[in-house]
């Protein structure tokens, strides 16, 4: 491996929680050293029940560390956590994944991990039984949703002589996620990334308004990923979203005209715009200065269509890279062509709505990728981060050529 290996000369914090499967991470160990890695090994105490810290520490070259005290003088964990430049847990046990759900820090590792904020991906290895618990489950869709990448695990044998999921994913397969984490986790950086997210909402009244259910998850986890990539990111927000994340330039917004206003001044600079924002594709023509009084009865509303932004970009012809959303009920790939074609973009998401669990406010989407350049994705079920992940993939892959 060694200098061709994304990982050479890179610092790799690898954690190791109290399992069985500890044993793998000495090959975990020797495998991310010989493609170049320099290894900080940190154990937790109940880890050492399992392997001793030597073995450790003459695989890596390094002192191991297992407790907050364990260099006086200095702030251990924050120190460990601003050294790293990827982070892996092998293996990852159900207690371990539900401190970093829930933000625990009671240890040398727990606190280094909530101070990191570089990539960090679990290996996690337990029980079936565990594996299984709704609770373990929740806590992994937790963290995927915040971005963590999860390996494994696989069926096999367990201890106690039982078998079935809950097996350590083999050090060879964690390799390779840390080399992708690693290889992909700055391939954005310098570029300019507009996104937007959320909905918008037209004004009947001063109290009323046209409007839709986007909750700006999708927008938010679109400029999350591109921000951790290195991106420079514009998010123009519309009202009534969840809170969105700290980094990327926030742009407040609430109707779409103010929202072209805003894309269109941040597209200038921008190497490429995704708009994921749920735009009104109509407000009302004449907006009254007043509160409508229920007593006057229902109001007669005539609707005038809102500006179309990604046209306006698409026919601009600025060599931006343009991604659309479209959300659709049914024929999603014909309609989703058309509107790629016709709207001059790069990327459509063209998502399914109208099931249960999915879509405005839920943390999956069922979509598929439309491409121009034509690496499509098929459609299925994505995590919203998975889905980002993607987006963010093919713009990396366009910007760089």
């Amino acid at each position: 491996m060694g200098s061709s290996s994304p990982l050479a000369g890179r610092r790799v914090l690898l954690g190791v929680t109290g399992g069985v499967a500890a044993y793998k991470a000495c090959l975990l160990t020797r495998l991310l050293t010989g493609a170049g890695a320099e290894v900080q090994v940190v154990m937790t105490r109940a880890a050492t029940r399992f392997v001793g810290p030597d073995t450790f520490a003459a695989l890596s070259g390094r002192r191991v560390y297992t407790e907050l005290w364990d260099d006086p003088g200095s702030v251990l964990h924050v120190r460990l956590a601003h050294e790293a430049e990827v982070a892996v847990v092998a293996p990852a046990t159900a207690n371990l994944l539900a401190k970093l759900a829930t933000g625990i820090a009671d240890d040398l590792l727990t606190s280094t991990l909530l101070e990191a904020r570089c990539p960090l991906i679990v290996a996690p290895a337990m029980h079936t039984g565990m594996w299984e618990q709704p609770a373990t489950r929740d806590n992994v869709s937790t963290l995927l949703e915040r971005g963590v990448r999860v390996v494994g695990p696989q069926s096999g044998p367990l201890a106690h002589g039982d078998e079935g999921p809950g097996r350590l994913a083999e050090p060879e397969e964690i390799l390779a996620a840390v080399e992708e984490a690693v290889a992909r986790g700055r391939d954005l950086a310098g570029r300019r990334v507009v996104v937007t997210a959320g909905p918008t909402w037209e004004p009947i009244d001063p109290v009323r308004f046209v409007g839709n259910r986007s909750t700006g998850k999708m927008g938010f986890a679109v400029a999350r990923e591109a921000w951790d990539r290195g991106a420079e990111v514009t998010l123009v927000v519309g009202p009534g979203t969840l809170e969105p994340p700290v980094g990327p330039r926030l742009v407040r917004v609430t109707t779409a005209e103010e929202m072209r206003a805003a894309v269109l001044a941040a597209a200038e600079e921008a190497d490429a715009v995704v708009m994921a924002a749920a735009v009104a594709d109509f407000r009302p023509e004449h907006v009254a200065p007043v509160k409508l009084k229920k007593e006057a009865g229902p109001p007669e509303l005539r609707l005038v269509p809102t500006p179309d932004i990604l046209s306006e970009l698409g026919t601009a012809g600025a060599g931006r890279v343009l991604v659309g959303f479209a959300a659709e009920t049914g024929d999603l790939e014909a309609a989703g062509r058309a509107k790629l074609e016709a709207k001059g973009l790069d990327l459509l998401v063209v998502n399914e709505v109208g099931r249960s669990g999915t879509g405005f406010g839920s943390d999956t989407n069922r979509a598929a990728i439309l491409s121009a350049a034509g690496d499509d994705a098929p459609l299925r079920d994505w995590t919203k981060r998975e889905l980002a992940a993607a987006i963010c993939d093919r713009l990396a892959s366009r910007l760089a050529r």
